[in-house]
């Protein structure tokens, strides 16, 4: 402002005519012309301080600080309180502000609390890593109402070549198996290692820093001969690159489609894939990924499976462990007096249909050493079975 007021000065304005140009007072003008360069600069690098409600206790802070640095702004709130009845009613982000200015004051920062550093990483060797994880969205239906719907994601970490699967209900070991096995298909190979979460859709639990495998996955992995590497829990930087496609998916791919069936949703999701996720140039690398991942198909290992669907099951197909309804579901109907060992699994819901043997009120049929009850065409297990679901 003093070099456009100056400016005007000299081209013949008065003071009236500049503050009118400028839109301030005649006597800012004027002050601002009797005002050097010099003085100019030691205005603008003088900074007014204004006191502060808490600046009498600084000594405490700085004292409580030095000895405990890892204490909170709240913590010290409350320790301020306790010390100083008569303290002044102020709010918490005031005493967060007032810590954090001492913090830095006297370089008392908060121990424990190392920030990552994020740098670029080399890129990994062609088919060596993929990525892999799980996401859900809500989507609306032409009925005028939502439906979840929980999708996989994996990327191979060098050529960034992506695949995408849709499912209504969420993973199980099964599908999540049947998941990879689309992806080697669709990859036409498998990389040498894959990054995971700690899902306990893959994890039984954690033994002495042993991770579990479930069986089913287990036995996936001992097939293929990948091997799995799993992150830190709670920490999703770790496998960023796919954690960027989940959100990609949602926001490019569901936002604003509309469900029409699970079929139809894999199918779109493919072209999808094949001519934006895949086929647009990506925003790191700046290379297209599908035209990336034809190098990097060369050495990936190979994958001679075939995808097989695991077999659907439902609510009503589970046995409970104490009590079993029957009539509903998948049946299988059992005629006395054929005699069922004990130990064999049991698969989908048992029907009596011939309970002329059962005389009393509490009959004992010789079904696997069970108790039945026949009334209103239920049977009552009373014998603990192991619960077992239809068809594994």
């Amino acid at each position: 402002m003093w070099y456009k007021i100056r400016e005007l000065y000299l081209k013949g304005f008065n003071k009236s005519q500049i503050a009118f140009q400028l839109g301030l007072h005649r006597s800012t003008v004027r002050r601002y012309l009797k005002m050097d360069e010099d003085t100019l600069t030691a205005k603008l690098q003088h900074r007014r301080r204004y006191p502060r409600i808490l600046d009498k206790y600084e000594s405490y802070v700085c004292d409580v600080l030095s000895r405990y640095r890892f204490l909170s702004a709240s913590q010290i709130h409350d320790w301020m309180k306790e010390q100083y009845p008569d303290l002044p009613v102020v709010f918490g982000k005031t005493v967060y502000n007032f810590v954090e200015t001492v913090r830095r004051k006297y370089n008392l920062n908060k121990e424990g609390l190392s920030k990552r550093v994020y740098e670029k990483m080399p890129d990994t060797p062609y088919g060596e890593y993929a990525q892999m994880d799980f996401g859900e969205s809500r989507m609306p239906t032409y009925r005028d109402d939502f439906v979840k719907v929980y999708f996989f994601v994996m990327v191979m970490s060098r050529s960034k070549q992506k695949f995408v699967y849709f499912s209504c209900t969420p993973f199980t070991s099964a599908l999540a198996v049947y998941a990879h096995e689309l992806a080697f298909a669709y990859f036409g190979g498998k990389p040498r290692r894959i990054i995971y979460d700690q899902d306990k859709v893959l994890l039984v639990r954690e033994n002495l820093g042993d991770l579990i495998l479930t069986r089913t996955f287990r036995a996936f992995v001992n097939e293929q001969h990948f091997q799995p590497v799993f992150c830190r829990p709670a920490d999703p930087e770790s496998k960023g690159k796919v954690e960027n496609v989940v959100k990609y998916v949602k926001r490019n791919f569901l936002a604003g489609r509309t469900f029409n069936s699970l079929e139809v949703l894999n199918t779109e999701v493919l072209q999808w894939l094949e001519k934006t996720g895949n086929g647009k140039i990506h925003g790191t690398t700046r290379l297209v990924p599908a035209e990336e991942f034809e190098i990097e198909r060369k050495y990936l290992l190979p994958y001679y499976g075939e995808p097989v669907p695991p077999p659907k099951t439902s609510r009503k197909s589970i046995m409970s462990a104490r009590t079993i309804r029957y009539g509903t579901g998948p049946t299988t109907t059992v005629y006395p007096p054929a005699p069922i060992e004990t130990g064999t699994p049991l698969c989908g819901f048992l029907r009596i249909t011939d309970i002329s043997n059962c005389t009393t009120k509490r009959a004992a049929n010789s079904y696997a050493g069970m108790s039945c009850v026949p009334e209103k065409g239920k049977m009552y297990v009373t014998k603990d079975i192991i619960r077992t679901r239809h068809g594994v």
